[in-house]
């Protein structure tokens, strides 16, 4: 069990401490969770009935409480703070000790220095593992596939022939790569299939949420570049191009040769439409349904998607549908009678 100093975590947040710093402090919580040894956190006022009826024995804030008998440290952003010092708890990923011989390692795959493989794990031929990977139970790494350093592909992934997936990356459970892209069409002999034959290439340090999907393409590669992360259920269709530090949340599906600029946000359940173009910075909300192109740093919703503001004005307008309605109603009435 780590424990630390609070001298030591007001050091590392850069804050200013107002107790004991030899306290020792050996796990952090929530408010409502934290106990005597804990540290917690406040940035949301919603909770400020939890701040006045915490046991924890510490609290990372943005300001001081002078009503509060628990030591405080007092920080710029207290969310940020809180990230940092719950790194200092986290627990190591565990690892298996070299290759299982439950596991099947094809001769001519390429293995790195200090490689975890744990039991019914498959890894192909010309397959690359570079150091430090983590195979969890359950893995499929297909022939001519590449993983680079310190990447973590946690049971039942599935990385699909000719693939890359770059530096500490981390795929959740379920996750597949490099299935076929949703591609056919229509002749006289009914719904013909289009060889999808590119690959996937990933960046360094993405994370692809449990159940995420991302297609190979046609021809060429679907790209997601550094620093993405995809929620759950995500699914990025064929020849996709995501730029680097977007966020894509739960349950979104990304139509075919969509490019996705850097630094965009998209909300959950959305749907976007395929050979469209959201540019860098862009923000959509959620369950939006986008049919055409996104300026770079526009924020749009709904479906279809317009400026975030004007969307806010239809939701509030449309339970005043009804009752307009029969306004409309009553008054072509009177006209009629007139």
């Amino acid at each position: 069990m780590s424990t630390f100093k609070l001298g030591e975590i007001a050091q590392l947040v850069e804050g200013d401490l107002k107790g004991d710093p030899s306290k020792k402090i050996i796990g952090i919580n929530r408010l409502d969770k934290a106990g005597p040894e804990e540290i917690s956190f406040f940035k949301d006022k919603r909770y400020q009935s939890e701040l006045f009826n915490t046991k924890a024995g510490a609290l990372l804030l943005e300001r001081p409480f002078s009503e509060l008998t628990q030591d405080q440290v007092i920080v710029k952003d207290s969310f940020k703070a809180y990230v940092k010092v719950a790194r200092l708890f986290m627990k190591e990923v565990p690892r298996y000790q070299g290759i299982s011989p439950l596991a099947f390692v094809h001769p001519k795959a390429v293995i790195g220095k200090d490689v975890s493989i744990y039991p019914f794990v498959y890894v192909g031929e010309g397959v690359c593992l570079r150091d430090r990977v983590i195979l969890f139970p359950g893995v499929y790494v297909g022939d001519g596939s590449e993983i680079k350093e310190d990447s973590i592909l946690y049971p039942n992934v599935v990385i699909m022939p000719g693939c890359k997936v770059g530096a500490h990356c981390i795929l959740h459970a379920g996750v597949i790569v490099g299935a076929d892209g949703f591609g056919y069409y229509r002749d006289e002999m009914g719904i013909q299939k289009v060889p999808q034959i590119g690959g996937v290439v990933i960046g360094d340090g993405v994370e692809l949420g449990a159940n995420t999907c991302v297609d190979r393409a046609a021809l060429g590669d679907t790209v997601l570049g550094n620093n993405v992360k995809l929620d759950n259920l995500v699914q990025i269709g064929h020849n996709v191009f995501v730029g680097d530090n977007t966020l894509i949340v739960a349950q979104t599906g990304v139509s075919g040769s969509v490019w996705i600029g850097k630094n965009v946000i998209i909300g959950g359940q959305v749907g976007i439409s395929d050979h469209l173009t959201i540019g860098d910075g862009a923000m959509i909300g959620s369950q939006s349904g986008v049919a055409k192109d996104i300026a770079p740093r526009e924020v749009v919703s709904g479906t279809p998607t317009m400026p975030h503001r004007l969307w806010l004005r239809v939701v509030t307008l449309l339970k005043e549908l009804p009752n307009l309605f029969e306004r409309v109603k009553v008054l072509e009435k009177k006209m009629g009678g007139k």
